[in-house]
C-alpha cells in the first residue's frame, strides 16, 4: 500500500506508484510521476515534469523540478528525470532543464547526493556517483559513472567529470576532469591516477599499470597534451581504460585539468 500523510499535498493528477511513502508536509505537483517504493520523508517539494525511479529515498527539505536559476528561462516546459535506488539527502536542490540546454536534467541509478548538494539545469549524472555535502554543479555539467565529487566543491558550467574520477573536497573545477584521475584544488589540478579507487573497483593490475603510464606521459613528461596523446597511442595498446581516457581528452571542448 502507498501511504500519504494527511498533511501532504499531492495533486490529483500526479502519478504515484505502489508501496510509496509520502511523509508530512510534502508537496507533489500535477506532472510528477513517482514509481514504486519511493519514499519522501517529509517537507519534500517535487514539481514540474519530474519522474522519480523505483526505490529512491528522498530525505527532508529536498526540492526537485523547480524552475532553473537561469535568467534566460521563460517558463518553457522542461523536465527532470531521476532513476532508481538513489539516495537524495537533506536540502538537496535539483532544477529542471532549459530549452537552450536540451530541456532535461537527468540523474541515473544508485547515486548518493549528500546534504545540500545542488544539481543545476541541464546537468547529466550517470550511475553510482557520489556528491558529498554541498557539492555544486553549475548548468550543463556531465558526470560519468562512479565519479566522486568532494564536499563543498564547485564544477563550472559545461564541464565534464570522467568515469571513476575523484574530485577532492573544496575544489573548483573549471576544465574537464579526466577519467580515473585525482583532481584537487582551486583551481583544480590533476594529481595523477586514482590507483586506490581502481583497486577497490576491481580493475586488473594490467589496466592500472597501463593507465599509470598514460598519466605519467600526460602529467610528468614535459609533453603538451597533443604530444602526450600521440605517445600514449604508440606505447600503450589493448587497453579499454586507456582508450576511454584518450577519447575523453580528444572530445573535450574546455580542455582537461592537468
Amino acid at each position: 500500500m502507498t501511504t500519504i500523510d494527511k498533511t501532504a499535498i499531492v495533486h490529483p493528477n500526479a502519478k504515484i506508484g505502489d508501496d510509496c511513502f509520502i511523509g508530512p508536509f510534502c508537496t507533489v505537483g500535477a506532472n510528477v510521476v513517482i514509481a514504486d517504493k519511493v519514499r519522501l520523508d517529509s517537507h519534500v517539494v517535487i514539481d514540474g515534469e519530474t519522474s522519480i525511479g523505483n526505490e529512491t529515498h528522498i530525505f527532508p527539505f529536498v526540492s526537485i523540478g523547480l524552475a532553473p536559476q537561469d535568467l534566460k528561462y521563460t517558463g518553457e516546459p522542461t523536465r527532470v528525470t531521476i532513476g532508481q535506488r538513489n539516495q537524495i539527502r537533506e536540502f538537496v536542490t535539483i532544477h529542471r532543464g532549459t530549452e537552450g540546454g536540451g530541456g532535461i536534467t537527468t540523474i541515473g541509478d544508485d547515486n548518493l547526493l549528500m546534504a545540500q548538494a545542488h544539481v543545476a539545469h541541464d546537468c547529466s549524472i550517470g550511475n553510482g556517483v557520489i556528491m558529498a555535502n554541498a557539492a555544486t554543479l553549475a548548468g550543463h555539467v556531465e558526470i560519468a559513472d562512479r565519479a566522486n565529487i568532494g564536499a563543498y566543491s564547485g564544477v563550472h558550467q559545461f564541464c565534464r567529470i570522467g568515469l571513476e574520477a575523484f574530485v577532492g573536497g573544496y575544489s573548483v573545477v573549471v576544465k574537464d576532469a579526466m577519467p580515473f584521475a585525482i583532481i584537487q584544488g582551486n583551481h583544480a589540478k590533476c594529481y595523477g591516477l586514482n590507483r586506490v579507487g581502481m583497486k577497490r573497483r576491481g580493475y586488473s593490475k594490467d589496466a592500472i599499470e597501463k593507465l599509470g603510464h598514460a598519466f605519467h606521459l600526460l602529467l610528468s613528461s614535459k609533453l603538451n597534451t597533443t604530444q602526450a596523446v600521440e605517445r600514449i597511442r604508440k606505447e600503450i595498446t589493448a587497453s579499454a581504460e586507456v582508450d576511454t581516457l584518450l577519447d575523453f581528452i580528444e572530445t573535450s571542448k574546455r580542455g582537461v585539468v592537468k
